[in-house]
C-alpha cells in the first residue's frame, strides 16, 4: 500500500539521517515515474509539472508576473507565467489577493504550487532581482536570466540569491537559466542557487553559473539537515570561488556538469552529505571534490569524471580533499532513469546547450544536442524554421577552410577564429553589437548554420540577422545563439549580423552547412 506522502518523507529524513551518521548505502523513498518533462530529482516524489494544464499569460514587468499569481482562482490553480523583457526592482511591486503572496522587489513564489514561470521570445533577464521560493511545490523556472542580485549595497534582493528556496519547498526544476554575479560577498552578492530549511526534490539542469564567489548550497548551517534529493546535471559552472554545491546532509547527484576555473573549492559534501558525482569535467580548478571548512565530513560516490589541470591542498584538520585520484567512500542508489555522456564531450555539449536562450536544447545522451520543439517560442514552437531548431546541422561544415570578414573585431580576437574548429578561440565585435561573415571563392548552396558562443559567454547574444552579403537580403532574424535554418540559398559570403546584446558576445564557431 502507498504510503502517505508526509510518512514517505518522514522515513526519507530518518534514513538520510543513519546513513549521514555511518556512511551507509542510500535508498530514497518510493517514487512515481518521471512527469511533465521534469529530470532528475524533480521527476521524484509525484513528479514536476508545474502549470501544464492551466492557463498560460503573458507578462513583461514583475508586477505582471505578481499580478498572474495573484489573479488566480486559488494558489494551487495551475498557471504558466510566459515573461518577456527585464525585470528589475522599478517594474516590480506587490501585489494582493487571495491566491498569492508577493512583496515588492522580489519575484515571490510563496504559499503556492503549480505555476511555471517560463522566458519567451527575445528573453527574459531579472537584473538585481531575485527570484524566492517559499512554502511551494511543483515550480518551474525555465530560460531565464537571473544576474547580479545583491544582499548589501543597494538595491538589494532576495538575500542576495539569484533563485532561493525555503521553509518546506517541494518538487522544483530550474533548467536552461543563466544565474550569474559580479564578485562575491565582499561585494555584495551572495548565493546563485541556495537550498534551505527543508526543500527537496530539486533539480537544476542545463543551466550556467559564473561570475560569483558561492555557487549554491543546499542547508543553512551544520544543524540543518533536512534538505536533499537534488540533482545537477549538464549545468555550466564556470569563475566560482565555491559552494558548486556546498551539501549539508541529504542526497545529491552530480552528473555531467562542466567546471571551469573554481577558484578555491568546488563540490563540497560535509555534515553528512551524500553525493554521486558521475562523468563531470573539471578544467583549470582547485579542490573540486572534498569536505572543506569543517571537520565534519561528508561522503561522496565517484567514476567517469576527467581532472583536467585541477590542483590538489594539503589535507588538514578542516579541509579534507578527495584528490587527487579520488576514490568513492559511499555507495548511493538513483531511483530514476538517466543517460550518462562520455566526460570527454560535456565541454561540447554543456557549452553548446546550458544557459538561457538556447533553444532548450538538450543532450541526446550520446553528445549531441537535440529539442523536438522550442516552447519559447509561442508564436509556432513547431516552425522548423525556427532559430532555436531542435536539430544541430549535420554534414561537413562549411566554413572550415572558407575566408571570414567582418565589421569589427575587439582586440585579441580574430574574424577566422570562427572557422577554425577550435572551441578556445573567438571572435567579438569592438562594440557590443557587429558582424561576421563567412565567405568562399565561388557560390556555395547554404541551408542551416551553427553559432556557437564561447564559454562563458552563453546568452550574450540578443537579436540578430542573417544576410546573404551577395544581394543584401535578409535571410532571418531571430535572438540567443545556436543552429539556425534558413531557405537553401547559393551565396558566394554569408553574414551573421548581431543586433542587440546582453553583453560582451563572443562567436567560437559560426558553422555553415549544405543542409
Amino acid at each position: 500500500m502507498r504510503r502517505p506522502v508526509a510518512l514517505r518523507l518522514s522515513a526519507a529524513l530518518s534514513t538520510m539521517a543513519l546513513a549521514a551518521a555511518t556512511g551507509a548505502v542510500l535508498t530514497v523513498p518510493e517514487a512515481s515515474a518521471a512527469t511533465g518533462g521534469a529530470t532528475g530529482y524533480a521527476s521524484q516524489n509525484g513528479g514536476t509539472t508545474g502549470g501544464a494544464g492551466g492557463q498560460t499569460v503573458r507578462a513583461t514587468t514583475g508586477t505582471q508576473i505578481h499580478q498572474a499569481l495573484c489573479g488566480r482562482a486559488s494558489s494551487s490553480t495551475p498557471i504558466t507565467i510566459e515573461v518577456e523583457g527585464t525585470i528589475n526592482h522599478a517594474n516590480t511591486a506587490k501585489v494582493s489577493g487571495g491566491s498569492c503572496n508577493t512583496a515588492a522587489g522580489v519575484i515571490e513564489l510563496k504559499q503556492i504550487s503549480n505555476v511555471t514561470l517560463v522566458g519567451v521570445g527575445s528573453g527574459a533577464v531579472f537584473v538585481q532581482l531575485g527570484i524566492h521560493i517559499r512554502q511551494s511545490s511543483n515550480i518551474i523556472i525555465q530560460n531565464v536570466t537571473v544576474k547580479n542580485v545583491r544582499k548589501s549595497g543597494s538595491p538589494t534582493s532576495n538575500g542576495g540569491d539569484a533563485i532561493g528556496m525555503e521553509s518546506d519547498v517541494r518538487n522544483v526544476w530550474v533548467d536552461h537559466a543563466t544565474l550569474e554575479a559580479s564578485g562575491g560577498e565582499s561585494d555584495g552578492f551572495d548565493g546563485l542557487f541556495d537550498l534551505k530549511d527543508n526543500t527537496q526534490y530539486v533539480t537544476l539542469s542545463y543551466s550556467t553559473l559564473r561570475n560569483s564567489g558561492r555557487g549554491g548550497l543546499i542547508g543553512s548551517s551544520e544543524t540543518q539537515l533536512n534538505n536533499g534529493f537534488v540533482t545537477f546535471h549538464h549545468n555550466l559552472y564556470e569563475n566560482v570561488d565555491s559552494r558548486t554545491p556546498l551539501l549539508r546532509g541529504g542526497i545529491a547527484h552530480i552528473y555531467n556538469n562542466y567546471y571551469v576555473k573554481l577558484n578555491k573549492s568546488g563540490i563540497n559534501s560535509r555534515a553528512g552529505a551524500h553525493a554521486k558525482v558521475d562523468n563531470n569535467y573539471f578544467k583549470d580548478s582547485k579542490d573540486v571534490l572534498g569536505t572543506f571548512y569543517t571537520d565534519t565530513t561528508g561522503y561522496w560516490q565517484v567514476s567517469g569524471n576527467t581532472f583536467d589541470n585541477v590542483t590538489w591542498s594539503t589535507p588538514g584538520s578542516d579541509n579534507h580533499p578527495a584528490g587527487p585520484n579520488p576514490q568513492s567512500n559511499t555507495t548511493v542508489s538513483i531511483p530514476y532513469a538517466y543517460s550518462l555522456d562520455a566526460a570527454s564531450c560535456v565541454p561540447d555539449i554543456v557549452t553548446r546547450t546550458a544557459g538561457a536562450n538556447k533553444g532548450l536544447k538538450v543532450s541526446d545522451g550520446n553528445c549531441s544536442p537535440t529539442n523536438p520543439t522550442d516552447p519559447t517560442n509561442p508564436t509556432d514552437p513547431t516552425d522548423p524554421t525556427d532559430p532555436t531548431d531542435p536539430t544541430t546541422p549535420g554534414g561537413t561544415n562549411l566554413s572550415i577552410g572558407a575566408g571570414a570578414d567582418g565589421s569589427s573585431k575587439a582586440s585579441g580576437t580574430s574574424y577566422g577564429n570562427v572557422r577554425d574548429g577550435d572551441m578556445n578561440t573567438y571572435w567579438s565585435p569592438s562594440g557590443s553589437t557587429g558582424s561576421v561573415s563567412i565567405k568562399w571563392p565561388s557560390a556555395t548552396s547554404v541551408s542551416a548554420l551553427d553559432i556557437r558562443e564561447a564559454a562563458g559567454a552563453q546568452g550574450a547574444i540578443g537579436s540578430w540577422r542573417v544576410l546573404d552579403a551577395d544581394t543584401g537580403a535578409v535571410l532571418k532574424t531571430g535572438s540567443g545563439a545556436g543552429a539556425i535554418t534558413i531557405p537553401t540559398t547559393s551565396l558566394r559570403k554569408i553574414t551573421f549580423e548581431i543586433t542587440g546584446s546582453s553583453g560582451t558576445p563572443k562567436i567560437a564557431e559560426f558553422e555553415t552547412y549544405a543542409g
